[in-house]
């Protein structure tokens, strides 16, 4: 959630700052952030910045597609999509928050934009984020209660967690357009302006929260995963090779999404908490990429490998489904 940051550079080494930030130098590579009432001076194009919304037209292409599909096909009503639909809207926002934070940056500079702009982003990641904290609470709870996963119930508690974590996302996004942000105290700026220490902090700490969470639910996971083909085992009297090769798979499987989510957002998260905003802004800069890339690969891992959203793409794009094409319908503990 932490990724809610605009990174303005006026030159390869520029630091991270507002559209409305002041001179094209910044040579020195540290972290001032300089305010100024005249008309600010074209900007240097900065190569992070272009690959930054690079990723951005990437994460909302990608996202655009999970989301029409979902909502072009009625059969992809069940809670698994309604989660999956929340998560790739989530993500597409992130994208389009770094298109318009790139232009924002060289086209329209201005302190309002600039600040409006860290909001929608904030908000945007903090909702992907939260999302796939419930995909992983919805996966949890169809093997825990495998039998009553399916009723009105769970519908609700879909329905409340979703509400519960776009209203948080939507909170975190208000706090730099209300206020709290560093554009009159540069002392109190953190690694990614206009964010404040004290901001990014919180936001960095319930990103660690969220990550142990899904970290605990997905041992819990495989715990389940292992003690159903054990017991499969025992009815059969012998663990036959496709269970084991199986359990291997969603054991693995498991280990790739948690593994992928960790490894785009803990370099930043902790980033966020040890750097100093002095330091070259080129760390801040290789941190967030990575992150970003997290709502990239999200379409593929949650969406693009589902057999259902599959066949909903051959009839969009191809107005015919083949009916001797064997689809399989999964449930949400498919991993």
């Amino acid at each position: 959630m932490e990724a809610a940051a605009v990174l303005n550079g006026s030159g390869a080494a520029a630091p991270p700052r507002l559209p409305g930030g002041g001179g094209g130098g910044g040579g020195d590579g540290n972290g001032s952030l300089e305010l100024s009432s005249r008309t600010p001076a074209p900007a240097a194009l900065n190569p992070w910045d272009v690959m930054l919304c690079v990723s951005g037209t990437a994460i909302a292409c990608e996202n655009a597609l999970v989301v029409a599909i979902i909502c072009y096909s009625p059969a992809l009503r069940t809670p698994m999509f309604v989660l999956v639909g929340s998560l790739a809207t989530a993500d597409l926002l992130a994208g389009l928050g770094l298109i318009l934070n790139f232009v924002f940056q060289y086209v329209i500079r201005s302190e309002t934009v600039s600040l409006l702009t860290v909001g929608f982003l904030v908000a945007s990641f903090a909702a992907s984020v939260s999302s796939l904290l419930a995909i992983t609470v919805d996966r949890y709870l169809s093997l825990y209660n495998a039998l009553t996963y399916y009723s009105e119930r769970t519908v609700l508690c879909i329905h409340t967690m979703l509400a519960g974590a776009w209203g948080v996302s939507l909170c975190l996004g208000l706090l730099p357009v209300l206020g709290w942000n560093c554009l009159r105290d540069r002392a109190a700026c953190s690694v990614v302006r206009p964010l404040t220490k004290s901001n990014v902090t919180l936001l960095s700490a319930s990103f660690f929260l969220v990550f142990l969470i899904m970290l605990h639910l997905y041992v819990e996971i495989c715990k389940i995963v292992c003690r159903h083909a054990h017991q499969i085992a025992l009815q059969q009297h012998f663990l036959t090779a496709s269970h084991y090769v199986a359990t291997k798979k969603g054991v693995s499987t498991l280990a790739i999404i948690l593994g992928t989510f960790g490894a785009s957002w803990l370099p930043f998260a902790i980033y966020c908490v040890v750097g100093d905003p002095d330091y070259p802004s080129v760390y801040t800069y290789a941190t967030l990429l990575p992150a970003t890339y997290n709502s990239m690969i999200n379409p593929i891992i949650y969406a693009y490998r589902n057999q259902e959203i599959q066949r909903s793409m051959w009839v969009l794009f191809c107005g015919c489904f083949q009916a001797k094409v064997p689809f399989r319908s999964r449930s949400p503990s498919d991993v």
